[in-house]
């Protein structure tokens, strides 16, 4: 089995060479945006929680992200392997995802992250949110907030990663057939 998370800012592209790489490596991708969507698109009463966090730029709370993390990994028993998007983004989720893995006798293989500039971010994001229907990457105010947020709270997973020689990163700029080469030929020599 191997698991890889996926790391970068909003906008970095995580998304889009998740999808990517989950077809070439044959594993599972799990995006916790994407669970967080389908909950309040649903209105349940998790997604009225987590909008009410997102739409100012903040994260979920742990026990809310580690629980349906742990949900998802469970319907796919059978996984070569996970790619974990968006998660974790704290030392505790990462301890938790530690402890859960191995629970089920596996383990996180490395943390890739893929390293785009502010500006650059910022481009990509307002340039979503013409076509994606997604207020968080319509305002830039709204967006400096999660790049802010990323760097308080989730980029200090970098050295949680790097300590357990776990850590690689990916720069995450040029074209996405470009990265999806990087991402792909790092993930092959793991």
């Amino acid at each position: 089995m191997k698991n890889i998370v996926l790391f970068g800012p909003p906008g970095a592209g995580k998304g889009t060479q998740a999808e990517i790489l989950k077809v070439k490596q044959n594993l599972i991708h799990i995006s916790t945006g994407d669970v967080f969507r389908k909950n309040i698109k649903g209105e349940t009463d998790l997604g009225n929680l987590a909008k009410s966090y997102i739409e100012k730029g903040h994260l979920v709370p742990d026990e809310v992200t580690i629980n349906m993390l742990k949900e998802e990994v469970r319907k796919n028993k059978d996984a070569k392997g996970f790619i974990f998007d968006g998660f974790p983004r704290t030392e505790v989720q990462a301890d938790a995802l530690a402890d859960f893995m191995k629970e089920i006798g596996s383990q996180i293989d490395a943390m890739v992250a893929l390293e785009v500039e502010n500006e650059i971010l910022i481009e990509r994001l307002l340039e979503r949110g013409k076509s994606s229907g997604r207020k968080d990457d319509a305002n830039e105010t709204i967006i400096r907030e999660r790049i802010d947020e990323y760097y308080r709270k989730t980029d200090i997973l970098k050295d949680y990663y790097r300590q357990r020689n776990k850590y690689y990163g990916i720069n995450g700029v040029g074209t996405i057939e470009e990265i999806s080469n990087r991402l792909n030929t790092l993930v092959n020599s793991l």
